[in-house]
């Protein structure tokens, strides 16, 4: 019942514990873990853990880190703004430009059953996250007469319900042959001792590979291909829970155009020293963006001679990669760096019971996409300010909450009426 190769494969690699349970689960219960089995790059997973427990030694290296050149929307002219509109207009006109939205995750932390993108922060009307992205791109191909093709990331976990969803609401009144889904990849948890977990009988926890998995999930997906027959020459890659996230900017297009790099970005001043937000810089003179939980306090602290911090331009994923950068990642395999993080997960047990842990008892392994900055000598990056651009929503209550972004987007649009 079990194929011989199945059996072998977890021999060699000391999971034999994820059918300890294969004669007590039903037929489709094993198809399911047989499946999930098939498609672990084991070798993979083994080399993450050695790094992450330490059995494998990665190399030190010492690294000059310097600030990254940035310019500040504030201080633009009109008549600069106008000129980067246009050209990033006339590169939309063409068909040049596609959006991406990454929209993997579950809103449980939100108190929400689906996926994050069918949340509904309370606007009147009361749209959902992927409808007021929507609305943004469908105002944009209105403006300037070409359909914008929009690439949406999912995940194994909400990938049907988000189709499901976008079907029993008429895609919003966008194109349904210019909405690309794909899905983004998995890698199993794995528990301090080693062994992946089995958070079922049937089921080996996962979880995603991390935004940087987009590169590789592009590719396995055919979007990437799909981007250049259409002729795509500039992608802009978001998250779906801000709410201010402007997925088409003509100005973000044109100064990108303009600046003869391969990518761009946004970025915000940060709020204090120790936000817990990247910061971006320059590392041994490739782009990069230093998390906060590895930012020394010096670099942190740093000023200008204005008192403005010298690492103070904070990454929150706005992101404009030209389909060049993308074929040089995908063409590399889109093998990023993985990043551990240590998570508690449920799992069974020796004796088969569901097992809660009150401390961390896993990895978890991510790729970041700012890990792919390193590729390219130079970045363009624009800074905008924080109430016109970033209100997330990730926390219930507080902070980041729903409540903090629909007051942010009232405000905003009240803003934008005030100015027309």
């Amino acid at each position: 019942m079990i194929p011989e190769k199945i059996e072998n494969l977890l021999k060699k690699y000391g999971q034999e514990h994820l059918l300890r349970y294969f004669g007590e689960i039903d037929e489709e219960g094993r198809a399911g873990l047989l499946s999930q089995i098939a498609g672990i790059d084991f070798e993979r997973v083994s080399g993450l853990f050695l790094t992450a427990s330490g059995a494998v030694q990665q190399e030190s290296k010492e690294h000059k880190y310097e600030p990254v050149p940035f310019t500040d929307k504030k201080n633009l002219s009109k008549e600069a703004i106008e000129a980067y509109e246009k050209t990033g207009g006339e590169i939309i006109s063409r068909g040049g430009f596609a959006a991406l939205t990454m929209a993997g995750g579950q809103g449980t932390r939100l108190g929400h059953n689906g996926p994050k993108g069918t949340y509904d922060i309370g606007l009147p009307g009361h749209p959902s996250l992927f409808e007021i992205q929507c609305g943004r791109l469908l105002e944009a191909s209105k403006k300037y007469g070409k359909t914008i093709p929009w690439y949406i990331m999912t995940s194994r976990e909400n990938d049907a319900d988000t189709k499901a969803f976008f079907k029993a609401h008429g895609f919003f009144g966008y194109p349904e042959e210019d909405i690309k889904f794909f899905v983004q990849n998995m890698l199993p948890m794995v528990a301090f001792d080693g062994k992946i977990v089995l958070d079922r009988k049937d089921h080996i926890k996962e979880g995603a590979d991390g935004h940087g998995g987009v590169f590789a999930a592009l590719k396995s997906s055919g979007c990437y291909d799909d981007m250049l027959k259409r002729g795509v020459k500039w992608v802009f890659i978001g998250g779906i829970d801000n709410v201010l996230l402007k997925l088409c900017d003509p100005l973000l297009i044109g100064f990108a155009e303009k600046s003869g790099a391969k990518i761009a970005a946004k970025s915000l001043v940060k709020r204090d020293a120790h936000e817990g937000v990247g910061v971006f810089c320059k590392r041994d003179g490739k782009p990069y963006v230093i998390e906060y939980t590895e930012i020394s306090d010096e670099m942190a602290d740093a000023r200008r001679g204005d008192g403005s911090f010298l690492y103070g331009d904070a990454h929150v994923l706005c992101n404009l990669f030209s389909i060049e950068s993308i074929g040089g990642v995908v063409e590399s395999g889109g093998g990023l760096p993985y990043h551990v993080a240590r998570k508690k997960t449920q799992y069974i047990d020796a004796n088969g019971n569901i097992a809660t842990p009150e401390k961390p008892n896993a990895y978890k392994f991510e790729a970041f996409i700012f890990d792919a900055f390193e590729y390219f000598s130079d970045i363009a990056i624009l800074r905008v300010d924080r109430e016109s651009e970033f209100a997330p929503v990730k926390n219930k209550e507080g902070e980041d909450s729903p409540e903090s972004a629909r007051r942010m987007y009232e405000e905003n649009l009240r803003r934008e009426n005030e100015q027309r």
